[in-house]
């Protein structure tokens, strides 16, 4: 029997109180159903003991960060003197085939899921800003998702959609995030073989790099409509924040996005079942 899965997560869960408290009531008044967490993230503590408890059926992912905050490890290739991430997409892109690089990226990586695990149960495996989609670390995180249990590893294909709002096209964002789409879908062909290979799970469709920064009902809407198969899993990442105070930016919208009833009609009436990686 075909089936149409859908699930929308959370990236960023730890970086701050503000993706913390988007997480809980996206999951608790919304159809939020997933989350990846940040080990390094300054929140950390408080998503583990403070938001998880009360979101019992989150599925927990692990939001693998080697481009922003402090390192778990000491990686003086990947970080400055004190520790902070000061590399870039590119770099690893033109460095990700040295041994002595990953061998260190193995290093940090192994530390984040480590201490993620040490304390809650992840299902799931991804990355800050997609670096995990370049090939070499691609094979070494589904080899290190196969070792430590995790199921379920994302890839980044997204099909080429447009939503009818013309100042989501005339800006300067846009055409990079045309360019990400074209370097991840190339990307995802390799890797959607490592998969097979670690015999792991993972989505057939992402929704949300062609419009990062710009994501809301609509466009996740017109994304989901693009999809014409008829058995699939597509996953849509963001990026949600509920401020303390009132605060109208992208991070805001993609909460506004988790919350939205008349959105989740729409992609039951799509013929979705919205669900999390766990139940995959």
């Amino acid at each position: 029997m075909n089936k149409k899965f859908f699930i929308l997560n959370a990236d960023d869960f730890g970086m701050t109180q503000d993706f913390n408290r988007a997480v809980l009531e996206g999951c608790n008044n919304g159809f939020l159903r997933s989350a990846s967490i940040c080990a390094n993230g300054k929140a950390f503590d408080s998503a583990i003991n403070e938001i998880l408890p009360e979101c019992p059926e989150l599925s927990l992912g692990i939001h693998l960060n080697i481009i922003e905050g402090k390192s778990l490890t000491h990686a003086p290739v990947l970080t400055n003197d004190n520790g902070i991430f000061n590399k870039g997409y590119l770099w690893f892109m033109l460095n990700s085939g040295k041994k002595e690089v990953i061998n260190v990226i193995e290093k940090e990586f192994r530390a984040q899921i480590e201490k993620v695990l040490s304390v809650a149960k992840a299902d799931h495996i991804d990355s800050h800003v997609h670096v995990h989609a370049i090939p070499q670390i691609f094979r070494l995180t589904a080899r290190l998702a196969k070792e430590y249990g995790i199921p379920y590893i994302r890839t980044q294909h997204e099909e080429f959609y447009m939503v009818p709002d013309n100042k989501k096209h005339l800006n300067f964002a846009y055409p990079i995030n045309l360019i990400k789409i074209m370097l991840l879908n190339t990307f995802t062909t390799k890797n959607k073989k490592t998969v097979k290979e670690f015999s792991l799970k993972t989505n057939d469709y992402l929704i949300g790099v062609g419009y990062t920064g710009m994501m809301e009902s609509a466009t996740l809407e017109y994304g989901l409509k693009a999809l014409e198969d008829s058995n699939m899993v597509a996953e849509s990442l963001i990026h949600p924040c509920k401020y303390s105070s009132p605060k109208t930016d992208s991070h805001t919208e993609e909460f506004k996005l988790s919350q939205d009833k008349l959105l989740q009609n729409s992609i039951y009436k799509m013929g979705f079942e919205i669900t999390s990686h766990k139940n995959i």
